[in-house]
């Protein structure tokens, strides 16, 4: 696995669609009709739907030929070309299988000499610079054989807003998560010089977790060559336009798109809360504010917002919006229970159907009489021995120590076992090479600071998750002197492809080699910000490796460029 400084591209991207507000509506109406729809098509059908009567290949004057390529194909040996979703003016999309890795990926491919090819490059290595996972992932941005081509994310189980809106108009609370978390996400991105241009329907995807994902960040409008004096406000009322959409069903403009009827002709932008009733009245006054027409905002006091930040700004003094109350379904009518006439001293209802359980024959004899009084004397004493062992289990409890302990009980019943767990403080650290160059020795003290802010970090590598061109980097820790060691507790700096954590029992700070330690519990793998490694029994050492031999791939993060990377936060041992 190669180190990179620079070349590769490693981050986050997207490709998507925008809306056609009133800006860039106008611009797009000089192409066809057929390719304006047909645009919607330039990913996956599961990420990016578009009308599927637009499957055929059109070519602008004066660009190349798309790429002849079919399914089968493979990109730099690793990426085999899986469906053709798209073919237009010069360019194509397809799904693909990234082999190395073994997941589906996305690939726009143009031809080196297509007029547009310099800036689709130029747009994917910005935009995945960005490192933002709230947008979709350019995984590769490369030139070679006559050709271009940007490989993308792929989200098996994302949904775009357009399917969400065949089916009908987005609850309140939905359409405030939609249009939250879109307008900080283009915030964040103008704010490092990033526009979309192209913010449609199709270019917004909905994840089962419920997060939204931003396609075609710069990518999709480098694609088509699109450009805006004003790309701040282009993007804010392509957000204002999805908003409408979500609380009406209805595209905001006089023509049909994304499925989405439009307007009436001639009577201009109409507020939401007047297309449909029962909209909310705080989203559809920032939809119109968003949408910053002449007319839509005449008659409002509040000022149109004319940037993602201006949207940023007018929904956090907005009231939040809360999910809607779970549905509850009450429980069955209580039946009571009726007695038949005399019983108790009264009569039953009319039409009473329960069944009656008859009482219990009295006892009669003095036998009876001297067995209920022995089964009454025996019930009260287990009652009463029975109080006095709980009441002594809980004295005994309240007297033992307070510190976290953990309970093992035997067979017999006996007595727990109490096996307490104690911080272990470490006394110093060491980074551990195995092979090739260090890669922060000077920061491993931060990672045992109690600072979650601090950190020691990898270097960025090409390929990944799984080291390559290293067996694999960590850091020593001296933990004073002898010490049992029963778990650990890794704070890491990365999330995304999955991170395999190992814990090793060392000789010393600088140890020969890996091989010959003992390994303290089984190696974990995790796609969170934290690693947690349990022995299955205590074992006895004063240095302990933490060794990594995968890494995910992360953004930028201020001096190093994007890729395969991971840092240590904070270590925690217990024994």
């Amino acid at each position: 696995m190669a180190e990179r400084s620079t070349a590769a591209v490693d981050v986050a991207d997207n490709s998507g669609d925008e809306p056609l507000t009133a800006s860039a509506d106008k611009a797009e109406q000089a192409t066809a009709d057929g390719v304006a729809k047909t645009e919607e098509l330039d990913t996956p059908a599961r990420e990016e739907p578009a009308d599927t009567a637009e499957t055929g290949t059109h070519v602008s004057p004066g660009t190349s030929s798309p790429p002849e390529l079919h399914s089968g194909h493979k990109l730099a040996r690793r990426y085999r070309l899986e469906e053709c979703v798209t073919r237009l003016d010069g360019f194509s999309s397809w799904r693909a299988v990234d082999e190395k890795l073994r997941r589906a990926v996305g690939v726009h491919l143009l031809p080196a000499d297509h007029p547009r090819a310099r800036s689709v490059l130029a747009a994917a290595r910005s935009s995945a610079l960005l490192g933002d996972p709230r947008f979709v992932q350019v995984l590769d941005a490369v030139e070679e054989n006559d050709l271009v081509y940007v490989v993308h994310e792929w989200l098996p189980d994302a949904t775009e807003l357009t399917a969400l809106l065949a089916v009908g108009p987005l609850e309140a609370h939905d359409a405030y998560q939609m249009v939250s978390q879109v307008s900080y996400a283009m915030a964040a991105a103008h704010r490092e010089g990033l526009a979309h241009l192209r913010l449609t329907p199709s270019a917004v995807l909905r994840t089962s977790t419920g997060q939204w994902r931003i396609r075609g960040l710069a990518v999709n409008a480098a694609l088509r060559g699109i450009t805006s004096d004003t790309p701040q406000r282009t993007d804010a009322e392509a957000i204002g336009a999805l908003l409408y959409a979500s609380l009406t069903q209805r595209w905001p403009y006089e023509n049909d798109a994304y499925g989405l009827s439009g307007l009436p002709k001639d009577v201009g932008l109409i507020a939401p809360d007047q297309v449909r009733a029962g909209v909310h009245r705080g989203l559809a006054e920032l939809a119109m504010r968003a949408l910053a027409n002449d007319g839509a905002t005449a008659s409002r006091q509040e000022p149109p917002c004319t940037t993602p930040e201006d949207l940023v700004k007018a929904i956090g003094e907005m009231p939040k919006i809360r999910p809607p109350e779970p549905a509850f379904t009450a429980p069955p009518e209580y039946q009571r229970t009726t007695y038949q006439q005399g019983t108790y001293g009264r009569p039953a209802p009319l039409g009473a159907t329960q069944p009656v359980p008859a009482p219990p024959a009295p006892l009669q004899s003095r036998t009876g009489k001297a067995l209920k009084w022995a089964v009454s004397a025996l019930l009260i004493a287990a009652l009463g021995l029975g109080s006095w062992q709980l009441a002594d289990a809980l004295m005994d409890r309240g007297n033992s120590d307070s510190s976290e302990t953990t309970h093992t009980t035997d067979g017999g019943g006996g007595k727990d076992d109490k096996k307490p767990t104690k911080p272990i403080t470490i006394k110093d650290a060491k980074e551990y090479v195995a092979e090739g160059d260090a890669q922060a020795p000077a920061d491993v003290a931060k990672t045992y600071d109690d600072d979650s802010a601090s950190y020691w970090r990898t270097k960025s590598f090409v390929d990944g998750p799984e080291l390559v061109i290293k067996p694999g980097v960590g850091i020593v820790y001296d933990l004073g002197s002898t010490q049992e060691v029963s778990a650990a507790s890794i704070g890491l700096r990365y999330t995304g492809d999955h991170t395999a954590v190992s814990l090793y029992a060392a000789d010393s700070l600088s140890p020969s080699s890996v091989s010959g330690l003992d390994r303290i519990g089984a190696k974990t793998t995790t796609e969170s910000a934290s690693a947690s490694v349990k022995a299955d029994k205590p074992v006895k050492t004063r240095y302990v490796l933490v060794w990594l031999t995968a890494l995910p791939k992360a953004g930028q993060d201020g001096y190093s460029q994007a890729g395969y990377k991971q840092g240590i936060t904070n270590v925690k041992f217990t024994g």
